[in-house]
């Protein structure tokens, strides 16, 4: 399996000097590749690093940066080209690749070799090929079997460093159980962050005193003269807000999808277009802060690494539809019960929408899971509401929808 472990490097004024020098002279590589992409036809990533050689014999600076990280940089421009044509095939309208500034591009990568781990008197250092060795914060141990495959060094606004170790290890992820016992669906939203057929209501992360210090720093820095001493110290502080934000929303949803990855054996959620919603007219900055599409991503993941079943199910209906008959009411959005003028069906506006996801993502999985020879009654698991009992007790609707038995059968 691969992961990625952040740590802080500590580096010395000369090392600070000599990483930023590094990073505006990959920066200059990128845009010269990207001048050549723009008059030249049918290259490649391939063709094109074969040219770096006899671009060191003009080019005296390239000396100094390691090779495979030159390689990188023309790697990384295709890359962005590769998802530019993904996106125009997808019927987005996009424009080209354009230069890097210098405040548009901040890392570079070492991949295969050019970087080592070593313990110098008691203390952890990353020793990098033209750079030498810099002392890191090592405040989680590495995998025992796991072997370093790339080492990215970042610069955040702030103007702090860190090494980004992407490891390998021999192991593969857990296998995902064929019956899983303990499922549940969940609801996203903005006043409560996740509505759980559990009968759980997470409330969203309060984040109101660090963007009022946020607001505050930015109306500081629009009064200063651009480009100054002033501005740029107080850019800088605004950079420490915004960290300040992005690191607490992180910490909160990594705790969140953590916590459904490992304590179920099924997840269904909305397969939900977070950029698109973000763009919708009204209250986008709550939309935004809500980071849904960080959380799926992290989700997700957590549970291909836990080995736990990911369902993402077609979102359009599931606060609309009744859990219990599915016929579908509109509802604007201040009202927060769902009751069903059909069956009477009455709950809370997400934990219906949670159950319909569920509903779903049972749906989906028996689909995707049978096979021919799989048995109609054992294709679905036994207990499919992540709180069985209490659901089967109470007369759940999905089991009733779905025909699921209380012993987990399909009738």
């Amino acid at each position: 399996m691969n992961y990625n472990y952040r740590y802080r490097l500590r580096p010395s004024d000369a090392h600070r000097e000599q990483l930023a020098w590094t990073v505006d002279t990959c920066r200059q590589v990128y845009n010269h590749f990207l001048h050549r992409l723009n008059r030249n036809d049918d290259t490649s990533a391939y063709s094109e690093q074969k040219l770096l050689p006899s671009l060191k014999k003009w080019w005296n600076d390239l000396k100094s940066v390691h090779s495979k990280v030159l390689q990188k940089v023309v790697q990384r421009l295709y890359d962005n080209l590769s998802t530019l044509r993904g996106r125009k095939e997808n019927g987005y309208h996009v424009g080209t690749l354009k230069w890097k500034a210098p405040d548009e591009y901040r890392s570079f990568t070492y991949s295969q070799s050019g970087f080592k781990l070593k313990n110098t008197s008691g203390r952890t250092k990353l020793w990098l090929s033209k750079l030498g060795e810099i002392p890191l914060t090592f405040h989680r141990e590495l995998p025992d079997d796991a072997e370093i495959k790339t080492v990215t060094v970042k610069q955040e606004p702030t103007g702090t460093w860190f090494a980004v170790l992407g490891v390998e290890t021999p192991d593969d992820p857990p296998e995902k159980p064929e019956n899983p016992e303990k499922c549940v669906g969940i609801d996203v939203g903005i006043c409560k962050y996740a509505h759980d057929t559990d009968g759980t209501a997470v409330e969203s992360l309060d984040l109101s005193d660090e963007r009022e210090r946020l607001e505050r720093a930015q109306r500081d820095l629009s009064r200063k003269e651009h480009g100054s001493a002033n501005w740029e110290e107080q850019r800088k502080v605004v950079a420490e807000r915004h960290a300040d934000l992005k690191r607490k929303r992180r910490d909160f949803l990594h705790k969140l999808s953590y916590h459904y990855a490992r304590e179920y054996d099924l997840v269904a959620v909305e397969d939900l277009d977070a950029k698109g919603l973000v763009e919708l007219p009204g209250n986008s900055r709550d939309r935004a802060g809500a980071a849904w599409g960080t959380f799926l991503r992290m989700l997700k993941y957590k549970c291909e690494r836990e080995g736990t079943h990911f369902v993402a199910v077609e979102p359009a209906g599931t606060t609309k539809e009744c859990a219990s008959c599915g016929v579908s009411t509109d509802k604007p959005l201040w009202v927060r019960k769902h009751s069903c003028p059909a069956c009477g069906f009455e709950a809370d506006r997400d934990a219906n929408a949670a159950w319909n996801i569920l509903s779903r993502g049972v749906k989906k999985r028996l689909g995707a899971g049978r096979s021919e020879s799989t048995p109609v009654e054992t294709a679905l698991p036994v207990d499919t509401s992540v709180s069985a009992k209490r659901v089967v007790e109470t007369g759940s609707p999905i089991l009733k929808r779905e025909g699921v038995s209380p012993s987990g059968r399909v009738e």
